[in-house]
Order: C-alpha cells, then sequence, then structure tokens
C-alpha cells in the first residue's frame, strides 16, 4: 500500500527523524519527501509530505508510533497502485454501461475511474477511454480480463495498450 502523511514539524535540526526512523522500523520503504519551508502551519510548524510504500496491516501501529512522538500527522491511504487505459468501441451506452463499470467497481479490487465516451450517431457504434485502477498488478490483470469477458458478452471490442 502507498501512504502520503503531512505532518507538521518544529523548524530545527533531527525533527524529520522523528518520522523517518518509526517508517524504517515498520518496513516502510520511502518514495518522496517534500519539504515546504514557505508554508507554515497554525502551530508555527513546517509542513513535510512523505509518501512511502508499506504493508497494510502495519499503517495503524506506524501511525500511532509517530504520534507518540508528538508530531502531527494526516494520513492518506492509495489503495489502488496499478493503472490502465483501454480504448472500446461498439455499442457501449445501449448496452449498460452502469452495468460494466459497476460489475468492475465490485470486484473490491479495482474500479473505473475514469471514462471518456464519443457517440458519433444515435445507431452507430461509440467509444470509450476506460480508466481502470486495481490494488496490484495481478488484480488489474483480473479487472482487464473480467471487462474483456463482460464486453465479448455484449459485442463491444476491447483494445489493450501495448
Amino acid at each position: 500500500m502507498i501512504i502520503s502523511i503531512v505532518v507538521e514539524l518544529e523548524d530545527k535540526p533531527g525533527q524529520l527523524l522523528k518520522v523517518l526512523e518509526p517508517i524504517s522500523k515498520f518496513g516502510g520503504n520511502i518514495i518522496s519527501v517534500v519539504h515546504r519551508r514557505d508554508k507554515i502551519t497554525p502551530l508555527k510548524r513546517i509542513p513535510v509530505k512523505i509518501s512511502f510504500q508499506i504493508d497494510d496491516k502495519k499503517v495503524d501501529a506506524l501511525i500511532e508510533a509517530i504520534k507518540e512522538r508528538g508530531v502531527v500527522a494526516k494520513v492518506d491511504k492509495v489503495r489502488l497502485t496499478a493503472t490502465a487505459t483501454l480504448l472500446l468501441i461498439g455499442h457501449i451506452v445501449h448496452t449498460d454501461v452502469d452495468d460494466t463499470i459497476t460489475r468492475i467497481d465490485s470486484t473490491g479490487f479495482a474500479e473505473v475511474v475514469d471514462m471518456h465516451i464519443k457517440m458519433p450517431k444515435l445507431n452507430e457504434p461509440s467509444t470509450a477511454i476506460v480508466t481502470i485502477s486495481a490494488t496490484n498488478e495481478e488484480n488489474l490483470r483480473k479487472a482487464i480480463d473480467l471487462l474483456k469477458d463482460i464486453c465479448k458478452k455484449k459485442d463491444i471490442i476491447v483494445i489493450e495498450p501495448l
């Protein structure tokens, strides 16, 4: 799981270690650290955004460990980490686009996060660019396979990226 936290740190040496040490202790892998010296919080502290990957079972204990060190933290969990964009060609709206989206979203591991549909004429095939995000690459593949199965039954062509 990817986690982003915004912490409020005092502007003095060693404060960032209060957050980085627990992340390391819990097996987190740092992706980025953004230090915003130009923004001061109401508590007269500096906001620092830290993004990292960590086992989702360890998140609550990690956040508690950070807060025990006197650090104010706001947490944003990123659940969907794998994304693909596909092209659909056919009677997308007439074959119940809501059903297609709902069936992907109801998997619990994938969601349709974006869709753009072009409908040239009433009785002609339409095109859609659909973006699916999933919890990991394996589940993304399952979601794409599910979409292909749904579309096959609805006579919709699915074109995957190379």
